[in-house]
């Protein structure tokens, strides 16, 4: 099955994180989350995506091209105005070519089974299949109420408690039939939560929530991703590479593979350093920093870079730094890391 990515966010309320680059392009584990989409997709059998763009566009197919180095092949559709949600996909109908499509956010990290979305509408055929996600703080999302046979009964968008019935949310993640795109008008703003699903239910056409095992975070705001960048780090979030393979399972397997030890690295035994990592991230990230799985956290300061990465075999983080005053820094943070290792 084909994909469209929405990937024409601005991402507004990021910028005081990312600056003015666009939301799909936000650096989750140090690339961006768009990226980490293309690898879940890969993962999950898909190879042809359409992305939908507006701001920015520039930056993402400056970045992704054609896709080949992804093991994908790439187009993309930017819009001159906004079209909405349903809008911007109507778009890519010749894309689609008036088959089932699924359609992904390019600003949200998640490591669903997408194979299995993909499975229930081939097997039911109903006119939307959507994955929904068990969410314990709902109210920024919409909520959806299905019955006991999985059929969407109502939506409820951005509810506050009192109209909060149900803790599944609207991922924004779904599987089309060509009957659904039907409703949706050529050239014309319209959105799926507000204007696609209502006339579907409207019509008595069938809409099929499925709820997903695994991780969804919509990192629209700082404090979600900042936390989503913590989760990816504790493991919470499956990461897969360019090839679909689990990012965790390219990790080497013993310290001397991984080059933790190579010279000018301090060496800071802690008494957790899972903890001690978890701890560091957040506030190195708040600071600006990156963080990947190989590198671990990399702060710069000007010409000097600062790196902390936990040790393979043993409870210790590994600190290096480096430019004119990497000596320095090293020290001073040596010392910081001494002082939080004994306060959390």
């Amino acid at each position: 099955m084909d994909a469209i990515i929405m990937a024409g966010g601005e991402g507004t309320r990021l910028r005081s994180v990312t600056g003015d680059v666009p939301k799909p392009m936000a650096l989750l584990a140090g690339k961006p989350v768009l990226e980490h989409i293309l690898a879940l997709l890969r993962a999950n059998g898909v190879r042809r995506c359409c992305l939908t763009l507006r701001y920015r566009p520039e930056a993402i197919f400056g970045h992704f091209g054609d896709g080949r180095r992804y093991g994908m092949e790439l187009c993309y559709h930017v819009e001159d105005r906004p079209l909405g949600t349903a809008g911007g996909v109507k778009a890519c109908a010749d894309f689609i070519g008036g088959r089932d499509v699924l359609v992904i956010s390019g600003d949200a990290a998640c490591d669903f089974d997408l194979r299995a979305l993909m499975r229930e509408h081939r097997s039911r055929r109903p006119a939307v299949t959507m994955a929904l996600y068990s969410h314990p703080a709902p109210l920024p999302y919409g909520t959806v109420l299905t019955a006991r046979d999985g059929r969407v009964v109502s939506f409820v968008e951005k509810p506050d408690w009192t109209h909060v019935v149900s803790d599944l949310v609207n991922t924004g993640i779904y599987v089309l039939s060509p009957e659904a795109l039907d409703f949706v008008p050529e050239g014309e703003p319209y959105d799926f939560a507000k204007d696609l699903f209502p006339a579907l239910l409207a019509a008595e056409k069938p809409i099929l929530g499925i709820p997903m095992e695994g991780y969804w975070c919509d990192i629209g705001s700082p404090r979600a991703f900042h936390q989503c960048n913590l989760d990816a780090l504790d493991g919470k979030l499956r990461l897969f590479e360019a090839d679909g393979i689990r990012a965790a399972e390219r990790m080497p397997s013993e310290p001397a593979q991984a080059g933790p030890e190579r010279e000018g690295r301090t060496e800071l035994p802690c008494r957790s350093r899972a903890r001690l990592m978890r701890a560091l991230a957040g506030s190195m990230m708040e600071a600006g920093a990156d963080f990947d799985l190989r590198d671990g956290l990399t702060l710069r300061h000007g010409p000097d870079r600062v790196r902390v990465i936990p040790a393979a075999d043993r409870e210790s983080l590994l600190l290096s730094a480096e430019g004119p005053e990497g000596e320095a820094l090293e020290t001073q943070y040596a010392a910081l890391l001494t002082m939080l290792d004994r306060e959390i």
